[in-house]
């Protein structure tokens, strides 16, 4: 019982808890670990807590914009995260678009909008719930919230291979996020979410294409979380 305690108070003190389904929350903490008061936005945030890969900065101090297409989602967020900014939106390359989000069941991490998504996992479109909703654009959901024209520190992007027209339009120069997690989806996979993207297939995307021209460069990914960092920059 004793040892028991001790490696429990051990693991308590020395170690983190990963809230991010891929632990990619671990290795941005480590990269801000000197920020105590950063912004972030979380784009397709689904559950504040669960699988999240900013609550883990939320617990240090950092507040920030949550987005997600589920009204639940964002009921939930301010329920439990109060303090930040939360959302429920479409975000794509343009306002006013009226686009089809494919709806497994509210509260799924799978929603999306992609034809190519809903394809690949052979989803009978009669079995799921069609709801017709008008995009909005980051940018813009920026300039409506406390952050506008704020420096924001980190970007996660996961809304279900929808993460290229909702950057495409993007003005990076106005908001130049320090680091970038994006979800990227080789849908030649097996398995989503599990096994690592081939290096040829990301360096072949148009998501990192665009990353890469607003000067980004990928520094690490696990599974289909690829972490990016603008060139040049020093966290600090």
């Amino acid at each position: 019982m004793i040892i028991k305690n001790l490696k429990k108070l051990y693991y308590e003190k020395y170690t983190k808890k990963s809230y991010s389904i891929s632990n990619v929350d671990l290795i941005i903490d480590r990269m801000f670990s000197k920020i105590n008061n950063g912004i972030f936005i979380d784009l397709g945030c689904n559950h504040p807590i669960k699988f999240n890969n900013t609550y883990l900065l939320y617990k240090r101090g950092w507040r920030g914009i949550n987005i997600d297409l589920d009204k639940k989602s964002i009921d939930e967020f301010n329920q439990i995260r109060n303090e930040d900014h939360n959302v429920q939106s479409l975000i794509s390359a343009t306002k006013g678009q009226e686009k089809e989000i494919f709806f497994y069941h509210t509260r799924s991490a799978i929603n999306t909008v992609s034809d190519e998504l809903i394809s690949y996992r052979k989803t009978d479109k009669e079995k799921v719930q069609i709801i017709k909703q008008k995009t909005d654009t980051l940018e813009n959901i920026i300039d409506q919230s406390p952050y506008k024209n704020k420096k924001i520190n980190l970007l996660s992007i996961d809304i279900e291979n929808h993460e290229y027209e909702a950057l495409k339009n993007f003005n990076f120069e106005r908001y130049p996020f320090d680091v970038i997690i994006i979800e990227i989806h080789d849908l030649n996979q097996k398995s989503l979410e599990i096994y690592n993207q081939s290096i040829e297939f990301v360096t072949n995307s148009e998501i990192y294409k665009l990353l890469e021209k607003n000067k980004y460069k990928l520094i690490n990914w696990v599974n289909s979380d690829f972490v990016f960092i603008k060139n040049n920059i020093e966290l600090k």
